[in-house]
């Protein structure tokens, strides 16, 4: 374990020091450079990048949706919207989590875009080319989800699609909030290997109250990363007029039982929600990978919100 890390440690190093010149000269301020602010500072970027490396799902998302197609992925799980960048052929550099600093440098991107769960490696990866952070405000997700939009449509001139894009968003959304006014409380949880956790309002998953406009069955729930820990017991004392389940197993593929397994049982029978078949399965994808960020996740998580509260599931 030790000479791994060394080696990695040692390949880093390498990295960065051999990309050392191409980073410097990559602040200096082309014609035309477009100068993005992000969540850890402010980037000079030369206009309309040919070679983009992405370290974020969501990022990728919007990237797609304004037809602009990356050079190199961290490999993850992919939404099928997304499945070209799953193909073995597709060029790989890293996971989410841990960079493959060689296999950037290699590729000598114009454009490094971090989020979420790479953001931490920013630092790194900044000193190999120009870097920007797409990590988005859970307290203000759709609109995040909007600025990120615009930032990439003005670095690859689609300023038109992504208006586009974002009138139709708004739009949504709108009619979402007007249907959740009248549709009574609402709880999110996420299943993990049999355990429980719920989400409120300013949490990961709280855009269902924060931006689609859903009434908290429960207001005062940690806002951590891995939510509340709750029971059976709890959601059936909260008795939410809807429940939004996401499945993380089903999200990273995980075998196990699935939500719907753990949700039938006695105690849950007895919810209003069960009783008036209002638990809606969200896609987990969609909300554990994205996070709803991307363009396309979240008017996908949008409609299919709105379908549920329609009686459409």
């Amino acid at each position: 374990m030790a000479m791994n890390v060394l080696r990695a440690g040692r390949r880093l190093g390498a990295a960065l020091a051999v990309g050392a010149a191409f980073a410097a000269a990559a602040v200096a301020a082309p014609a035309g450079a477009v100068t993005v602010r992000h969540a850890q500072g402010q980037t000079v970027i030369a206009a309309e990048p040919q070679k983009t490396v992405v370290f974020d799902l969501a990022a990728l998302d919007i990237m797609q949706a304004l037809g602009v197609r990356a050079a190199a992925v961290a490999g993850a799980r992919f939404p099928d919207y997304l499945s070209d960048y799953a193909q073995d052929s597709y060029p790989k550099v890293g996971t989410l989590f841990e960079p493959d600093y060689e296999a950037v440098h290699a590729i000598s991107p114009d454009l490094i875009v971090v989020g979420g769960r790479s953001g931490a490696k920013y630092g790194d990866l900044a000193r190999l080319a120009p870097t920007i952070d797409l990590t988005v405000d859970a307290n203000d997700l759709p609109g995040s989800v909007a600025r990120n939009t615009r930032k990439l449509a003005a670095i690859y001139g689609k300023q038109e699609q992504a208006e586009a894009a974002l009138g139709r968003l708004d739009d949504s959304i709108q009619v979402l909030r007007e249907k959740a006014a009248k549709a009574g409380s609402g709880l999110v949880i996420l299943t993990v290997g049999g355990k429980i956790s719920a989400y409120g309002p300013g949490s990961r998953f709280g855009v269902i109250h924060d931006g689609f406009g859903v009434p908290a069955a429960m207001r005062d729930l940690a806002t951590t990363t891995h939510g509340q820990a709750v029971s059976f017991e709890f959601i059936h004392k909260t008795n939410p007029e809807w429940l939004f389940v996401i499945d993380r197993d089903a999200a990273i593929g995980r075998e196990g039982a699935s939500a719907r397994q753990l949700l039938d049982n006695e105690l849950m029978h007895k919810t209003t929600a069960w009783r008036k078949n209002q638990i809606v399965y969200l896609d987990a994808m969609n909300w554990y990978l994205l996070g709803s960020a991307g363009l396309t996740a979240l008017q996908q998580n949008v409609e299919q919100v709105s379908r549920a509260l329609d009686g459409q599931q």
